[in-house]
């Protein structure tokens, strides 16, 4: 037992001397820099050249998920190739705060039990084999319904106590006058 305190310390003492044990705090972690646009093969360039105007812009953790995928590029299929590269373009026209709204809903379904994901699945699939003007539709009944802030009821607050006799529907007062002598 006392030997194995004296070879922690011993080991430990080491480590401190060494530099190894120096570990720098998690929120000083940093992602290294990335390469810019100018710095980037020409392999690279032509998979990622729906982000060449946003290149130099992106966050390095997200250059560095982007030149993860051209690693990956040449193993794709090309149908995989083509998809990866629409998404590309895709990303590429959207406002940084549809990006953001794209972001959080991904990360909101991701954290979906996998029943709940298999039936969002299923919508998006039937959502995909309608017609085009069928989508433009849900579209425009989308844009027209409000958008509910995150941190907000979605019930409506209940409504304050009143006299029973405050409140009368069409129906109440048409019984009253056909029953009335």
């Amino acid at each position: 037992m006392a030997k194995t305190r004296f070879v922690a310390v011993i080991f430990s003492c080491v480590l401190a001397t060494s530099g190894w044990a120096e570990t720098s705090s998690p929120s000083l972690v940093v992602t290294p820099p990335q390469p810019k646009w100018s710095e980037l093969t020409v392999q690279q360039k032509i998979v990622l050249a729906p982000l060449a105007d946003d290149w130099d812009s992106l966050e390095y953790f997200r250059q560095k998920k982007w030149l993860g995928i051209v690693a990956r590029f040449p193993t794709m299929t090309a149908e995989e190739q083509r998809r990866i590269q629409g998404q590309m373009q895709g990303w590429g026209k959207l406002s940084p705060e549809k990006r953001q709204l794209a972001r959080e809903n991904f990360k909101t379904a991701n954290q979906l039990p996998a029943e709940k994901k298999q039936e969002l699945k299923q919508k998006w699939e039937e959502y995909s084999n309608l017609p085009e003007d069928e989508k433009e539709k849900l579209k425009q009944q989308a844009a027209n319904k409000p958008v509910l802030k995150p941190g907000r009821p979605t019930t409506p607050a209940p409504l304050p106590p009143h006299e029973e006799a405050t409140v009368q529907t069409p129906a109440a007062t048409a019984a009253e006058t056909t029953t009335k002598p």
